[in-house]
């Protein structure tokens, strides 16, 4: 997959959350929101030819946007997608925690996607 098709299959996978969600299947929802963090952040990192194939070397890819553009809501917004992965396996969050921080995600995955092809910061 090239960083476009990353890129696009995050957007996608925003709004098959949403739908998800819709439909009542918070678990199914909260993975996809977290895989829509993972291909941003995939497709930036490919993009920049900075390792992206463990969990690790996405994590430290968002570190390094934080620090590049000087915003640790960045890394925020990540932590906050790997709770939605948590809660696909442990169905954990309250539907409350779940109205809140969807579009905290939501804001991660459209603001990390909208780094493509612009100059590092």
């Amino acid at each position: 997959m090239t960083a476009e098709d990353h890129a696009r299959t995050a957007l996608q996978f925003l709004e098959h959350s949403d739908r998800e969600f819709a439909d009542g299947d918070s678990m199914q929802g909260s993975e996809k929101l977290c895989g829509a963090a993972s291909h941003a952040v995939t497709a930036i990192a490919k993009e920049r030819g900075w390792r992206f194939g463990k969990y690790s070397h996405r994590a430290a890819a968002v570190d390094r946007l934080s620090e590049e553009y000087d915003d640790s809501s960045l890394a925020l917004g990540y932590a906050v997608a790997r709770k939605f992965h948590a809660n696909f396996y442990y169905d954990f969050l309250e539907d409350d925690e779940l109205d809140h921080d969807r579009p905290m995600v939501h804001g991660f995955v459209r603001r990390i996607v909208g780094m493509a092809g612009e100059p590092a910061a």
